[in-house]
């Protein structure tokens, strides 16, 4: 067998051996590139908001609630009947809260983020606002598998513990939709 011919055979081999080394690589860098997330679907994006602001008209309070996902995008938003206008930035502000920075801590509500931030010593760096948070009660996150996968915020009520509890009872009735 002449040079070339082996070199050949060698080429070809080596031709066929970086085609097949190729085509898998793309499922290697996909499996090792592409981050899964969970939220909820439309349809019970749409149930939380209703049932928290129908929890909450049942009490007299009239709200707004909204639910997002972990990027903060809002999934849906429900202003009840009478709500005020502030109500409809403060509950968005309020599920963001609890999706971006709860997340970290593995809080579940954002009492828990101003109870913990409460209880920090005293600093001297400057507290810098950031912006579409607040601190205010009255979110909580929505949990499936042990994750946060979003957040509920309910905003309108007389206090922050009534928007948090409009909020508790929806989530409560979709719990089991939730594993």
């Amino acid at each position: 067998m002449s040079w070339r011919s082996r070199m050949s055979r060698v080429s070809a081999l080596q031709a066929v051996a970086f085609t097949l080394a190729f085509a898998a690589a793309p499922a290697a860098v996909n499996a090792q590139g592409v981050v899964t997330t969970h939220k909820l679907s439309a349809a019970l994006a749409n149930q939380l908001v209703g049932d928290s602001v129908a929890n909450c008209a049942k009490n007299g309070y009239k709200v707004v609630a909204v639910v997002v996902d972990l990027d903060g995008v809002r999934q849906a938003l429900l202003r009840g009947d009478g709500a005020p206008i502030h109500s409809m930035d403060n509950a968005y502000y309020k599920a963001y809260t609890i999706a971006s920075l709860g997340l970290a801590r593995k809080e579940e509500t954002t009492k828990a983020i101003a109870d913990r931030m409460a209880k920090a010593p005293p600093s001297t760096v400057p507290q810098t606002p950031l912006p579409n948070v607040t601190y205010a009660q009255g979110a909580v996150a929505i949990m499936a598998g042990g994750q946060t996968i979003g957040g509920l915020g309910v905003s309108g009520a007389p206090g922050g513990q009534f928007d948090e509890e409009c909020a508790r009872g929806a989530l409560d009735k979709i719990k089991d939709k939730m594993k």
